[in-house]
């Protein structure tokens, strides 16, 4: 004999809005209130400034809880062939990489 909410929604477990898995499944990146933030959705600010006399390229605005920062800095540092760190947030890039990280 099926149960009372055989069914309907309170029945099936809650799933992702974007990928439709359960919730404990899911790997989409979420912010800190828990909805879903795709780093595209996210408009980071790119900047150049001159520290200790150097180029260095910052970037701001990222949602630290829904993007891997370090993952991305990474990335960046492989494909641009230079060193950077994190600092309050921020990806700090040494030289001037502007046009190349925005694309």
């Amino acid at each position: 004999m099926p149960g009372l909410f055989d069914g309907t929604p309170l029945e099936r477990p809650v799933t992702c809005e974007r990928c439709s898995k359960t919730l404990d499944a899911c790997a989409c990146p979420r912010d800190a209130s828990g909805d879903v933030r795709m780093p595209k959705d996210q408009s980071p600010r790119v900047r150049r400034e001159k520290r200790r006399g150097k180029w260095t390229t910052i970037v701001t605005e990222l949602d630290p809880v829904a993007t891997d920062l370090k993952a991305l800095l990474k990335e960046l540092r492989t494909g641009l062939g230079t060193s950077g760190g994190i600092t309050n947030d921020e990806l700090v890039i040494q030289g001037d990489h502007r046009d190349t990280i925005v694309q």
